[in-house]
């Protein structure tokens, strides 16, 4: 009997990033904000002082970085969406400032890769749609995470793999649910055709 080849399924796990000052108020702000674009939020990682780059100092001299992975799966195409989402929330952040109070970068995680949205043009990016451009950040290998030349200095110091392993493994547990889930639909059918 011939094997059938299995059926890709490009589902990702959506994952933002926030770069914020400490101001317990901002932050509920800004989940709440990322809650009403991108769903319920699954986990939020720990803060990690953000002190590899002073790039965001107009938004604050003290900075942290939070992850937040937001419930089920998604469709990769929508990275470009939820960069302007973020966007959204960014300008409306500024509440009366003349820049932002936050800074939001939306991604995907996968089995293989961390992927970042960004309205920034650079060899590595690959322009999607809308001036949005995406970015393998970190590829995952059985060594775990890997960075590129490219990769910001934080996220190549690996301060956050274990926050992306925990959320990569979330990704591979519902991934084994669809993947079964689609085979009960697909034999379902053959058996309906017969």
């Amino acid at each position: 009997m011939e094997k059938k080849p299995e059926r890709r399924i490009n589902a990702v796990k959506l994952i933002s990033g926030l770069l914020s000052p400490e101001d317990g108020d901002l932050l509920r702000w800004a989940a709440e904000r990322m809650t009403s674009a991108f769903g319920d939020i699954e986990r939020e990682s720990p803060p990690y002082p953000f002190d590899c780059t002073d790039y965001y100092r107009d938004i604050s001299p003290s900075l942290t970085r939070r992850f937040f992975t937001f419930a089920g799966l998604r469709h990769p195409f929508e990275l470009a969406a939820w960069k302007k989402l973020a966007i959204s929330i960014e300008a409306e952040s500024a509440r009366g400032r003349t820049c932002r109070s936050v800074n939001i970068d939306p991604g995907y995680i996968d089995g293989a890769r961390l992927v970042l949205a960004s309205t920034k043009d650079n060899a590595h990016r690959i322009y999607i749609r809308d001036d949005i451009y995406a970015e393998v950040t970190l590829c995952h290998r059985k060594s775990g995470w890997e960075s590129f030349s490219y990769t910001f200095p934080d996220f190549a110091s690996g301060r956050y793999d274990a926050f992306l392993d925990t959320a990569r493994g979330d990704w591979r547990a519902e991934m084994r649910v669809l993947r079964e889930n689609t085979a009960v639909i697909d034999h379902e059918r053959k058996d309906c055709s017969l």
